[in-house]
């Protein structure tokens, strides 16, 4: 239970969060815990998370502001392992070096840059480009979906999922979606209607509309191109990976055939030329 002091802070932070939100990120506390909050990063422009919806959450600790929240990722991102605790200097690893001044606000501009960098710490990974632009593509289905665990489909009604989550920070694909809409249901109706629209397929994540039709966006097209499968993450991975074997194989692959018939050629022209020479 957050003290009096942490509570009044909390609720200040809040509504300066409201009234002043900073760019690519949105974030409240959860209706039933005030030390329980959720936010969304929208991945800035130039950048391999552009258009992606990254949802995550801090826990705060009983005396906050003088111990820092433990921070996590919820989607697949290729930057930071799901749901495991974050290692930075603003988070529960470094109480010490924890200023009581930071808010809210500071804590989440922290894990954007820290995101957008390529510095390693406990919690985060290592990954292509392609690869995080495939995540990125698929964050509004795997958020809304739970992963693709969700049993609702296209043009069917939202059904009542279970979870499989518990406590703090225990948020995991698989759980149809349910923790996800629970915390973001405006969120979770603007995904839905964007599955709808680009009928991507809520089990698979693929988009279904044959390759030929234009009325995929950008972000459908990604995830019609993903590997087959029904993980999202796991899909999107692969498919990142083989694009970038298909980009490094080169010229002299592509072309071996050709190669090996001039290779031919050539040695056939010196074998008449030292023929001649001989004779």
């Amino acid at each position: 239970m957050a003290t009096k002091a942490a509570h009044k802070r909390l609720t200040r932070e809040f509504a300066n969060l409201a009234q002043n939100p900073p760019d690519y990120i949105t974030a409240h506390p959860s209706e039933s815990n005030i030390l329980e909050w959720h936010y969304i990063l929208t991945g800035p422009p130039d950048t391999p998370y552009h258009h992606g919806q990254y949802w995550g959450s801090l826990v705060f600790p009983p005396d906050y502001p003088f111990a820092p929240p433990a921070i996590r990722m919820h989607t697949p991102s290729g930057r930071f392992r799901c749901s495991e605790r974050l290692c930075l200097s603003i988070s529960d690893f470094h109480p010490k070096s924890f200023n009581p001044a930071w808010e809210v606000t500071t804590i989440l501009l922290g894990v954007l840059s820290f995101m957008t960098s390529e510095e390693m710490t406990t919690g985060s990974v290592s990954a292509s480009d392609t690869q995080r632009k495939a995540l990125a593509a698929s964050t509004r289905w795997w958020n809304s979906t739970g992963g693709g665990t969700t049993s609702r489909t296209l043009g069917g009604p939202q059904k009542e999922q279970s979870s499989n989550s518990r406590g703090f920070g225990a948020i995991k694909g698989g759980d149809g979606g349910k923790r996800f809409h629970e915390q973001w249901p405006e969120e979770d109706e603007e995904n839905w209607k964007w599955i709808e629209e680009h009928k991507i397929d809520p089990q698979t994540g693929k988009c279904l509309v044959p390759a030929p039709q234009p009325s995929c966006s950008p972000e459908a097209n990604a995830l019609r191109k993903r590997a087959g499968g029904s993980n999202a993450g796991l899909g999107a991975v692969v498919e990142g990976g083989q694009a970038a074997r298909d980009a490094g194989q080169g010229w002299l692959t592509r072309h071996w055939a050709k190669m090996a018939l001039a290779a031919v050629f050539i040695y056939v022209l010196a074998a008449r030329v030292m023929s001649d020479v001989k004779a």
